[in-house]
């Protein structure tokens, strides 16, 4: 049965089609309202706007539920791994094992980069951020790989995808090294993705270099935990790149400086400066009390989330991650790590954050483990932006192949000066 929403303007009505999704709230199809009514609807940030339809990832922020193709996030990420996520993100089912097997040679043997862009990387300054440099070099794909970048050919399509998950590692572990002065560390083919990333970041030429397995388990769980997250500001900003018709490295490129805002992929690295602004344990009540006080605009990083109102399915198996990093390097020699654990179990023991549903969420605990291996806050991003690189993918395919593609233009509600005559100079 069809379900119309009705919308009266100076007593004339028009009726507006009322879709009803597999999960999630109804859907009012305003598309034909403009034409019908000559109105816009009016939604800044477009939260309450579905700009597009889609069979990928589905959050209930009140539920805390996280589902890709309507799998748990919990179980993908605690039975699961993260090139496994990847096919099944990509192609819509969970592969069989000789699938799963030709999927990951096939990343595998792609995860080198082509000769040519050591010399881009070389361009940009010494102390450039890893981030700035992720934006120029995914951007400068283009150049190097013609072969790809035709959005009409299906085979070229597939060849950019796997070119994408299987490059961006690299290309995150050679920003790390060109920011710190070291040299480049070349993928090896015999190592697995997440333990590849690592060998990638922290081996050098003059010693060999052992991955841990514990160090790698937790680095694969960070990748799978951010994945894809639905249509939040970067998915929407490669989505708009694509509706133009850009190439599969434009889009990601842009996705990239999308979730370089800090109001999007900054927020492990801010849970580590809150870290760093309290300094040591015995500050922590201060800085709690800060938090509760609704008097104070200080607020916890780390610490809730948006989209999910009661708590952060994500969290659970991280923090599982986290207490196992921890164990393994131990906390005694970094202070902030020990601040991070205290703050933590104060928080959790305080009735008024169990109330007000403050409990630690992702970028937390994903936080606090790439501090222990290692990492510096700048790394925090790429290592974001290298996991949400096959959801960007993935949606960008599912925008492709839907026959409703249009190029994005939003409206706006103008609210400047209208008609004005140009005046000469002289007589202003």
């Amino acid at each position: 049965m069809t379900k119309n929403a009705t919308l009266t303007i100076d007593g004339n009505s028009f009726e507006l089609p009322i879709h009803t999704p597999s999960a999630g709230p109804d859907v009012i199809d305003i598309r034909k309202l403009y034409g019908q009514a000559g109105v816009f609807t009016y939604d800044p940030g477009f939260t309450s706007t579905a700009a597009c339809d889609s069979t990928i990832t589905f959050i209930d922020g009140d539920k805390g539920e996280l589902l890709h193709r309507g799998y748990p996030i919990d179980q993908l990420a605690s039975q699961s791994h993260y090139l496994e996520v990847c096919f099944l993100l990509l192609y819509g089912y969970l592969p069989e094992a000789d699938e799963l097997e030709k999927f990951e040679r096939l990343v595998t043997n792609h995860t080198m980069i082509h000769e040519q862009m050591h010399n881009f990387f070389r361009g940009f300054r010494r102390d450039a951020p890893p981030m700035a440099t992720m934006v120029g070099v995914v951007g400068a794909m283009s150049a190097f790989y013609h072969d790809s970048t035709d959005i009409n050919d299906e085979h070229q399509r597939e060849v950019a995808s796997i070119r994408l998950v299987a490059k961006m590692p690299t290309i995150a572990a050679m920003a790390y090294k060109y920011s710190i002065g070291q040299p480049f560390v070349y993928p090896r083919n015999d190592l697995d993705y997440a333990s590849n990333f690592l060998n990638m970041c922290f081996s050098v030429p003059a010693e060999e270099y052992q991955v841990n397995p514990i160090l790698a388990r937790a680095m694969d769980r960070i990748f799978t935990l951010h994945a894809d997250h639905e249509q939040n500001a970067s998915t929407s900003t490669v989505r708009l790149a694509s509706s133009s018709g850009a190439n599969p490295f434009a889009c990601i490129a842009a996705g990239i400086a999308c979730l370089w805002g800090p109001s999007h992929g900054g927020a492990n690295q801010a849970c580590l400066e809150m870290l760093k602004e309290i300094g040591s344990i015995d500050r922590i009540p201060e800085f709690i009390a800060r938090a509760k006080d609704k008097n104070d605009s200080y607020r916890l990083m780390g610490f809730g989330h948006r989209v999910y109102k009661n708590f952060d399915p994500r969290a659970t198996v991280m923090k599982e991650s986290a207490d196992e990093v921890l164990e393994l390097l131990g906390v005694e020699d970094n202070p902030l790590l020990q601040v991070a654990m205290e703050l933590e179990k104060q928080a959790l023991a305080d009735p008024y954050f169990a109330e007000k549903k403050l409990f630690p969420n992702v970028d937390f605990y994903s936080g606090i483990i790439l501090e222990a291996m290692g990492f510096p806050t700048s790394m925090f991003t790429p290592i974001f932006a290298m996991a949400r690189t096959v959801g960007w993918i993935s949606q960008w395919k599912e925008q492709l192949a839907d026959p409703q593609l249009k190029i994005g233009r939003p409206r706006q509600l103008y609210m400047g000066e209208t008609s004005r005559d140009y005046v000469d100079i002289e007589k202003r």
